[in-house]
């Protein structure tokens, strides 16, 4: 049975230029009605528990249920966190794959990520039907390396806010891209 998930990313972070992975911030929430109209229906939501994921979800569907899955939350950014984003280190030249190894310290690789959030998608997928997930870039670029096998590579996406990036599930862990930043 295949299903189609719709990931989307959360609205602007209220973040005030500092890194916020695991930081609960809200979201700069615009009207949300045409969005909600390219989506359609959905047989289910699911969000990342981070505050700006849920007040995505619940401008999307209000008065709907929304299922959290603390999978979904971004990468951990540990000592990062809350450091203005100009003040981040210079790791010099890396590969893709050297970056997608590397976790700053106290937090969590992209690979490492992406080892988090493979089965949370992978449940979803199970579900069957139409899937709504509300969660960060972090996790729209997972579930790209699931679709194309490479970790390292899906790091080469840029994700919008408010963007749909649409897969679908075949079963097993074999994912297909359907569109990305639509």
């Amino acid at each position: 049975m295949a299903t189609e998930l719709i990931v989307i990313r959360h609205a602007p972070a209220l973040d005030e230029g500092r890194v916020a992975g695991r930081r609960d911030v809200a979201a700069a929430l615009p009207d949300v009605t045409a969005l909600a109209g390219r989506i359609g229906a959905v047989d289910g939501v699911l969000a990342s528990p981070a505050r700006r994921c849920i007040e995505t979800a619940r401008a999307l569907w209000p008065g709907r249920a929304i299922a959290e899955d603390a999978a979904l939350w971004e990468q951990d950014f540990g000592d990062w966190e809350d450091m203005p984003r100009t003040d981040l280190p210079d790791l010099g030249p890396l590969s893709a794959a050297e970056l997608a190894a590397h976790a700053p310290p106290g937090g969590e690789s992209f690979a490492a990520m992406c080892a988090r959030v493979a089965p949370a998608l992978d449940r979803i997928g199970a579900l069957g039907g139409r899937r709504a997930v509300v969660a960060h870039a972090g996790t729209v670029r997972a579930a790209l390396a699931l679709a194309t096998g490479s970790v390292p590579g899906a790091l080469a996406f840029q994700v919008a806010p408010l963007s749909l990036s649409r897969f679908l599930w075949l079963g097993a862990g074999q994912w297909a891209v359907i569109g990305v930043n639509g």
